[in-house]
């Protein structure tokens, strides 16, 4: 099965091309000016004198999520959370099997098959010297517990997932972050105790999920009962249609421009961390989804289901890697390729998702 590309817009049918150009564009933008990327990077919410939240990063996201949670229809949210089957299998995967993959992977081939690649000793915050690998593997942990709970819906609408049952998910798994993201850090990073960044976690839950859903539900309830469900699908979707787009690669080219120089300095160690990153990445894509087919799950459930898993929350990744081990540290690259990789890798898995359709049962025509 081919994917039907009239039903995709100029940016979603040449989304890998716009996102290639914005990472070479924000690495282009950190090394000529400098200054800028600083600044820009230098504009957050701080906790403790650590910086927890990127303004201009959480605008864009804004935008990003905004658009998509405009088109969610509560009823379809409340018929979903009746369907507690998909929602069961995200959290058996992403707490039970995604941080024990993870770390597993990554130790085997960060700390075995790469370990002569990646030598040297870091210096982390609380003045501990460890090995530069074992630093990597902190970060590939520190993203392999953090369930995607925002880029997930653009991965979901771009499949033509269940956007409802994908809101309830993030819902779920966001909470259980809440409480679990601390306990499984602390015991797979080997420490005696974590110090999570729990305002970074909340800030993030707002900011990435809640703000933008209860803009999205007021605006859709407004435009409903003034204009007219008509008006809102027709003219008011009509010119959202890019704006989710836009603020993704607008996201890139910020991001990619405050860790250019980090990433051009140490191109090879890049592709190191890269490997085990996408190994998990497909792993948990493959068990979700084939799980998924096996216990006869419509299309519509199984590819948001699938995509939860197998995408991270980089932000509070990234968060608490700086939190932790510092800005330089080896742990925060690790999570820095986590972005890197994750954008063309799940549009991949999109487009596979797209090509499957026919193994999966069809939601009922309305």
């Amino acid at each position: 099965m081919t994917i039907d590309k009239s039903s995709m817009g100029l940016f979603e049918r040449h989304l890998t091309l716009w996102v290639a150009l914005c990472i070479v564009a924000g690495i282009g933008l950190g090394r000529l000016a400098p200054g800028l990327a600083e600044a820009l990077d230098g504009m957050a919410i701080y906790v403790n004198d650590a910086p927890v939240v990127s303004i201009p990063i959480a605008i864009c996201l804004f935008f990003m999520m905004y658009p998509i949670m405009v088109k969610i229809d509560f009823a379809e949210v409340a018929q979903a959370s009746r369907t507690p089957r998909p929602v069961v299998l995200t959290l058996v995967v992403n707490w039970l099997i995604k941080p024990f993959t993870m770390l597993a992977i990554a130790t085997l081939f960060l700390g075995v098959f790469f370990k002569d690649l990646l030598p040297g000793t870091e210096v982390v915050k609380d003045g501990t010297e460890v090995d530069l690998y074992r630093s990597y593997i902190s970060g590939a942990i520190l993203l392999g517990i953090a369930p995607c709970t925002a880029m997930v819906l653009v991965w979901g609408y771009l499949a033509r997932g269940n956007q409802g049952l994908t809101l309830v998910m993030v819902a779920v798994n966001s909470l259980l972050m809440l409480l679990l993201y601390g306990l499984l850090g602390g015991w797979l990073l080997g420490i005696n105790q974590m110090p999570v960044p729990w305002q970074a976690l909340l800030l993030s839950v707002g900011i990435y999920v809640a703000l933008p859903l209860v803009a999205g539900y007021f605006t859709r309830r407004w435009i409903m009962q003034v204009k007219g469900p008509e008006w809102f699908a027709e003219k008011f979707l009509h010119y959202l249609t890019p704006v989710a787009i836009g603020a993704l690669l607008v996201t890139l080219v910020l991001l990619f421009s405050f860790k250019g120089d980090t990433i051009l300095a140490n191109p090879l160690t890049i592709l190191w961390i890269a490997i085990p990153l996408t190994i998990q990445t497909l792993l948990i894509f493959g068990i979700t989804y084939l799980a998924a087919k096996m216990l006869k799950f419509r299309y519509e459930d199984a590819a948001p289901a699938a995509m939860i898993g197998a995408s991270n929350h980089f932000e509070v990744a990234i968060a608490t890697a700086v939190m932790l081990f510092g800005l330089s540290s080896g742990a925060a690259l690790a999570t820095v390729v986590g972005v890197l990789i994750e954008v063309p890798l799940m549009l991949f898995l999109v487009r596979v998702c797209q090509r499957t359709k026919g193994w999966f049962a069809r939601a009922e025509s309305s």
